[in-house]
């Protein structure tokens, strides 16, 4: 995010589709409205709803006007329902409206949950680049090999797989095989730096972190990734 505003590479859509919504703080946004929240408030209201109009059509008209436009980039969070409703709904809602919106961008960067649920749901039916970032363990990146797995079997279209192993302390030689197995490009390693996680605890968005060491390897990360 931070490389694509910075050089303005064009325009970026920022989604952030995981339930516990914090890609808006990371980017120093603080007021905004969820598609799971504008689903509840309709809900909860249904007699506000135009006349002529469906619940549908309202609700995905509240969304698009819920579109945060911030400068070098707009913003999408999908957040989580106040009830004990299926975020099926919600997910379906994300990816119809995605299918529109997305064409309108030069990039769209979506912020996925950790786990699979999310590529299990489908949200995105093609990826352009699918990357995965794994902890400095053997137990992450078998995982990051099973989510490429998972989406392969599901038929989802990729152009390119590829992989990031995060907070280093040590060697990458004891990784080595498990990152080969994963069939996946390995496009770099972060290393662990005391400044991100001060970084982490102030409450600032990422356009202010200042370490350049480690802005400048993400940089030349990112590099590789799109060239990949």
């Amino acid at each position: 995010m931070d490389f694509l505003v910075a050089n303005k590479k064009g325009s970026v859509l920022a989604i952030d589709a995981d339930p516990n919504s914090t890609l808006p703080e990371a980017l120093g946004v603080r007021d905004y409205q969820t598609i799971a929240g504008i689903c509840d408030d309709v809900s909860k209201q249904m007699d506000k709803i135009p006349a002529g109009m469906t619940k549908e059509r309202f609700i995905e008209m509240r969304i698009q006007e819920a579109l945060v436009e911030e400068k070098g980039f707009d913003l999408l969070v999908m957040g989580r329902p106040e009830g004990p409703g299926c975020y099926c709904y919600v997910n379906n809602l994300l990816r119809d409206l995605m299918s529109r919106v997305i064409k309108n961008y030069d990039f769209v960067i979506i912020d996925n949950a950790a786990g699979m649920e999310h590529i299990s749901r489908r949200t995105m039916r093609a990826i352009d680049k699918l990357l995965l970032v794994s902890d400095y363990s053997v137990v992450g990146v078998r995982s990051a090999k099973k989510i490429f797995e998972l989406v392969k079997d599901l038929g989802i279209k990729v152009g390119s797989n590829a992989l990031v192993v995060n907070k280093v302390t040590g060697f990458l030689e004891p990784l080595q095989g498990e990152i080969r197995a994963t069939g996946a490009k390995f496009i770099g390693a972060v290393p662990f730096d005391e400044n991100v996680d001060k970084w982490s605890i102030s409450n600032k968005p990422i356009f202010d972190f200042e370490d350049e060491d480690i802005k400048g390897t993400i940089k030349e990360i990112f590099v590789r990734l799109m060239e990949g």
